[in-house]
């Protein structure tokens, strides 16, 4: 039973180890972070607010790259702000007219990391810049990579990027909402729909038109990567295979095929519903009907009322009949404002009443229904199989007029400028480290000397263990139940279990009186031996007077050591029932007297006589034979104490 107890607290001790480490992991980040060869501390011109600071160089990218931006250079140099008018809305609100900057971060920001950021609220937003050379689909995958921070939270707006189909007549000061583009990807909310948008327009070879194909939203919870208000990574791979997927912060989000994983399809249905045919008129597709044979029975009742009042009803004692329950609000006043030409007759608002409170009801008492038993309600005939059932109808299918099949719609318009027309009820979106590139390995890189850096700053800032679940107390309450039941039931227990608790004693000793009378049997003696019997009897005597003084010396010393250790109490009680033997006849006669002291021979003889048979079994002790033959026993009773 220890050794599972103490098993039991070393498990709880370990808990809390790990605990009190995963509280004091933030500080060894941060700890790692400064000590890192790679980040080294900034110079005074760094932000006071920033925790730790690290020095920033602006990434440059290798490899084939069509288009790469930073914004560390302060300036918008090669992007172009809109000067044209929204179709199709009032003309108030048409004109694109919402304001960008180019600044840091508001929180963990990297000293010399600048972006651009969307600072108009309920705006127009547009601005696009042209790509240092055309993509053109043909055998090298795109990869698409941008950085997002809704610094202020987002209510409804999105943060997606338009790629913008490479023409002749393709002016960025007029790019607005019906801008030919070949991708639109990015993130976008409003209200509760959180979605990761990819969609591409695919030419019909048949008739020309431009369709706008969705991917297939991702199964992943979205919400985080908009509420959280960290720097997030997003990436777009789309492959010549016909296969794509899509990366937030490096991991990957939702994958599938362009032939396959769109809404609608890629390619059309090869046949269709014959738009002319239609269903006969006989045409049966009942598959059960009703038993033209069955027969109402005679006592089926159809206009039994469902609910009836119950009988055992009776009405509660104190209810209030004249007291109506709702009465006007005595404290309520009207309006200064009311105009009892345009809004009425001004009446107080009413409010329970108060009389009620105290009563089981007022009003009208109306005896509750029950249900009926007899209701059985209208009859209808059991149905029956359908004899003439024809199966459920069906138009005939024709070759479809508008078939085609496209088996490489990877294969899009070539796109030459990259654009952000955007409306967002929320300002301060941030943008940055725009890439655009056919190798994925040149954006991980790209990745990493710019948004690693954003995201190993947030990291190291952020608050413990401690703070975070203090913050989320703070919007959840009944995480204060969850949090004490953690703690307070470990700790608990471990009172409980591990305590040290006070040793008791095995036994409880005591005091008993030796007792007053002891049996002495004495054997027919030859009578040639008495006169030898007698010599030895007063011999013995001195021997038996030692003894008893013996006896009572170990049972002071035994009652005085009880306390201390039961077990060698015992085992001298037991040494002194072994040290007995058998005297003669004198010394047990000695000893009888000794024992009875001041007692009339008379209530002694008494008692002996009315001692028990077990008494007298208790003290039965062996058999003593003296050298000439003769035989004496004799028996004595000692109590143990227990």
């Amino acid at each position: 039973m220890r050794l599972r107890w103490s098993w039991t607290c070393f498990f709880l001790l370990s808990v809390a180890m790990v605990v009190w480490a995963e509280v004091d992991e933030p500080e060894e980040e941060e700890a790692f972070v400064e000590d890192s060869d790679e980040i080294e501390a900034t110079d005074a011109e760094a932000d006071a607010n920033v925790s730790f600071q690290v020095t920033y160089k602006t990434p440059v990218p290798t490899g084939n790259v069509f288009f790469a931006e930073t914004f560390d250079d302060g300036s918008m140099g090669r992007w172009h702000l809109s000067k044209t008018m929204k179709d199709d809305v009032d003309d108030d609100i048409a004109k694109y007219d919402g304001k960008w900057e180019v600044e840091a971060l508001k929180e963990n920001k990297v000293p010399g990391d600048l972006g651009l950021v969307l600072k108009s609220r309920a705006k127009h937003h547009a601005i696009a810049a042209m790509l240092d050379k055309p993509f053109v689909f043909n055998d090298e995958p795109l990869v698409v990579q941008y950085e997002v921070n809704f610094q202020d939270g987002i209510d409804c707006g999105g943060a997606y990027i338009k790629l913008l189909t490479d023409s002749a007549d393709l002016d960025l000061e007029k790019f607005q909402d019906h801008t030919p583009y070949t991708i639109m990807f990015g993130p976008d909310k409003c209200g509760e729909d959180y979605k990761l948008h990819f969609i591409f327009r695919h030419n019909n070879p048949l008739n020309k038109d431009m369709e706008e194909k969705h991917a297939k939203r991702s199964s992943v919870d979205l919400k985080k990567f908009y509420t959280d208000k960290k720097t997030h990574l997003y990436t777009l791979v789309l492959n010549p295979d016909n296969s794509y997927e899509m990366f937030i912060d490096q991991s990957r989000v939702s994958q599938g095929n362009l032939l396959n994983d769109v809404v609608p399809p890629v390619n059309p249905p090869k046949e269709i519903d014959d738009p002319k045919d239609r269903k006969p008129e006989d045409w049966d597709e009942r598959a059960k009907i009703p038993d033209p044979e069955a027969i109402k029975p005679d006592d089926w009742d159809e206009e039994a009322p469902a609910l009836v009042e119950d009988p055992k009803a009776l009405k509660p004692e104190g209810w209030l009949d004249d007291e109506p329950e709702l009465v006007s609000d005595p404290s309520a006043e009207k309006p200064d404002d009311w105009d009892e030409e345009m809004d009425g007759e001004w009446e107080a608002p009413q409010i329970p009443n108060p009389a009620c409170e105290m009563a089981p009801g007022c009003g009208t008492w109306k005896i509750p229904t029950i249900n009926n038993p007899h209701y059985k309600g209208k009859w209808k005939a059991p149905l029956i199989d359908n004899l003439n059932f024809q199966g459920v109808w069906s138009p005939r299918k024709i070759d479809n007029p508008d078939f085609f099949e496209d088996l490489h719609p990877f294969r899009m318009s070539a796109f030459r400028a990259v654009g952000l027309e955007l409306w967002s009820m929320t300002s301060d979106i941030y943008f940055d480290n725009f890439i655009i590139t056919s190798e994925k390995a040149v954006a991980d890189r790209w990745a990493s000397d710019s948004w690693g850096l954003k995201k190993l700053v947030a990291s190291a800032n952020e608050p413990g263990m401690l703070s975070q679940l203090i913050v989320a107390a703070e919007e959840k309450p009944w995480l204060w139940i969850i949090y004490i039941l953690t703690v307070g039931l470990p700790i608990g227990l471990g009172v409980l279990f591990c305590w040290p608790k006070k040793a008791e004693d095995d036994y409880v000793y005591k005091k008993v009186d030796i007792p007053k009378a002891a049996n002495v049997e004495e054997e027919e003696d030859d009578e040639e031996q008495v006169e030898e019997e007698q010599a030895d009897e007063e011999q013995a005597e001195g021997e038996a007077e030692g003894e008893g003084d013996e006896e009572e010396d170990a049972e002071e010393d035994a009652e005085e050591d009880a306390e201390e250790d039961a077990e060698a109490e015992t085992a001298e009680a037991k040494g002194d029932l072994e040290e007995m033997v058998d005297e003669p006849e004198g010394s047990a006669g000695e000893v009888l007297g000794d024992i009875q002291d001041g007692e009339d021979e008379e209530d002694a003889t008494k008692s002996n006589d009315t001692a028990s048979d077990d008494e007298m079994k208790e003290a039965d002790e062996g058999v003593q034979s003296t050298g000439d033959g003769m035989k004496q026993t004799v028996r004595k009773r000692r109590v143990r104490k227990d």
